[in-house]
C-alpha cells in the first residue's frame, strides 16, 4: 500500500457518494508522450515513448457476480454491463474501452468477476497523450485484481490484450505503443520498444534535460481518416517493394539505401510515406545512441528532423502544430521539438535544457497564442512510472 495522495482521496470520496461501503483498491495507468518514432509502430518499427505523470485511476472493489458498474467522474456517466453479455454501446462511448478490455482478457483465458468503482482521469482528452490507453490499462488491472488474477498475465500480455480490445471491440486500428508504455513505463526512463518482437529496453532519461509538452488545443478531426489512409499507403509500399526485396514483410525491414534504390517502384506519394517511416526508424535508433552518449544536441537535431519528415513526407502536421513547434524552437534552451502522436492537432514535445523550461513555456504562450489566437496548455512532466495497483485496505 502506498501513501494515499489528495487525488485518490477525492476519488474515494466520490466512491462513497455513489456506492455503499469502501473501495479495496486503486489501479493507476499513465498517458504517454512519444519522444521520437511516429507512425512506425504499425510498420513493425521502433518507438521511444515516456510515461507521463498524468493518468487514469479506477478506485474499485470486487463484486460476487459478473456485473461491472463504473462511474466516470469527468463524464458524469455510467458503464453498467454484464460480463456475459458484452455489446458495443453507441451511447456511452468510453464504456466500450472497459467492455473491450474485459472481452480481450477473457479471450486470453482469464475468467473475470464483476466490480464496481469510480473512474477518473487527468490526461487531456483529444491531446494525443493517450488517455485511451490509460483507461484500458487501468481497467485491465482492476478487472484482473477483482478476479484475484493479478498475476495471470505479464505486462506485455496485458498491453496486447488492451490493444486487441481497441482494435477489435472499439474499432480503432492502433498500434501497440500506447498500451505498452502505459503498462511498462518506469520513473526516470524512456522505453525503446520493438513493435515487432515486443522486446523492450529502458533508456535512462538524461539528467540535464526536461520535456515540455505544448497542447495546441486544436481540433484533430482529420486524424482518424488520415491515419487509416497512411496505413494503407505503407502497406502498398511494402507490396510494391517486395518485387525487388522479397524478404521484407514491413517497412521496418527496409533501409534508406534500399528505398532510394527502388523508389521507381512507388508512386511519389507512397515513396514519401515510406521515406518517413524508414527514416524515422533510423532516427529512433540514432536517438537511443545519442542519449547513451550524452549528446543532447544530436537528440534535438533528430527530433527536429522527425518533425520535418512528419510535416513534409507523411503530411500529418497542421498549421497549429507547426506554430507550436516554431514557438518552442524560438526559446533559449530548446534543443529540438516535434509533433507527438498521430498528428493534425494535439501536442508537440520539446527537449529542453534543465533550467530553461520557463523560457520555453513563456515562448509558447507568447508566440503560439498570437499566431493561432488559441490559448494553449503547457505541461512539464517528468518521465514517470507505468501502471500499478495498490490496496486501500
Amino acid at each position: 500500500m502506498q501513501p494515499i495522495d489528495k487525488r485518490t482521496e477525492e476519488i474515494q470520496a466520490e466512491f462513497a457518494k455513489v456506492f455503499d461501503g469502501s473501495p479495496t483498491h486503486v489501479a493507476i495507468a499513465p498517458g504517454r508522450v512519444n519522444l521520437i518514432g511516429e507512425h512506425t509502430d504499425y510498420n513493425d518499427g521502433f518507438v521511444l515513448p515516456v510515461a507521463l505523470d498524468r493518468d487514469v485511476r479506477v478506485i474499485f472493489r470486487p463484486r460476487n457476480d459478473r456485473r461491472v458498474r463504473l462511474y466516470a467522474l469527468e463524464f458524469d456517466t455510467w458503464a453498467d454491463f454484464d460480463l456475459d453479455a458484452l455489446a458495443f454501446d453507441e451511447e456511452v462511448f468510453w464504456a466500450n474501452y472497459t467492455m473491450g478490455v474485459a472481452w480481450a482478457l477473457e479471450e486470453a483465458g482469464v475468467k473475470l468477476r464483476g466490480l464496481e468503482g469510480v473512474v477518473s482521469g487527468n490526461i487531456p482528452r483529444g491531446s494525443g497523450l493517450s488517455s485511451s490507453a490509460g483507461l484500458e490499462i487501468s481497467n485491465a488491472l482492476a478487472l484482473l485484481a477483482a478476479a484475484g488474477k493479478s498475476e495471470a498475465l505479464t505486462g506485455p500480455q496485458i498491453a496486447q490484450a488492451a490493444q486487441r480490445a481497441e482494435n477489435h471491440f472499439v474499432g480503432v486500428n492502433c498500434g501497440i505503443m500506447d498500451q505498452f508504455i502505459s503498462t511498462l513505463g518506469e520513473e526516470g526512463y524512456a522505453l525503446l520498444i520493438d513493435c515487432r518482437s515486443l522486446d523492450y529496453q529502458r533508456v535512462p532519461f538524461p539528467d540535464g534535460a526536461s520535456l515540455v509538452i505544448g497542447n495546441t488545443k486544436a481540433s484533430r478531426s482529420l486524424a482518424n481518416s488520415a491515419y487509416n489512409e497512411r496505413r494503407a499507403q505503407c502497406e502498398e509500399g511494402v507490396a510494391r517493394l517486395q518485387s525487388a526485396l522479397p524478404e521484407i514483410t514491413a517497412l521496418r525491414d527496409v533501409t534508406s539505401a534500399q528505398l532510394e534504390a527502388h523508389k521507381g517502384l512507388l508512386s511519389p506519394i507512397v515513396y514519401r510515406r515510406c521515406r518517413h517511416v524508414v527514416g524515422e526508424n533510423e532516427r529512433v535508433m540514432g536517438t537511443v545512441a545519442a542519449l547513451a552518449a550524452g549528446d543532447l544536441e544530436e537528440v534535438g537535431r533528430l527530433m527536429n528532423a522527425s518533425h520535418e519528415s512528419l510535416r513534409d513526407d507523411y503530411e500529418v502536421s497542421s498549421e497549429a502544430l507547426d506554430a507550436m513547434v516554431a514557438a518552442m524552437r524560438s526559446a533559449l534552451g530548446c534543443l529540438g521539438a516535434r509533433l507527438t502522436g498521430a498528428g493534425f492537432g494535439g501536442c508537440a514535445v520539446a527537449l529542453v535544457r534543465k533550467g530553461q523550461e520557463r523560457a520555453v513555456r513563456d515562448a509558447i504562450f507568447e508566440n503560439y497564442s498570437k499566431s493561432m489566437n488559441i490559448w494553449p496548455e503547457v505541461y512539464t512532466p517528468p518521465a514517470s512510472a507505468g501502471a500499478r495497483l495498490f490496496s486501500l485496505e
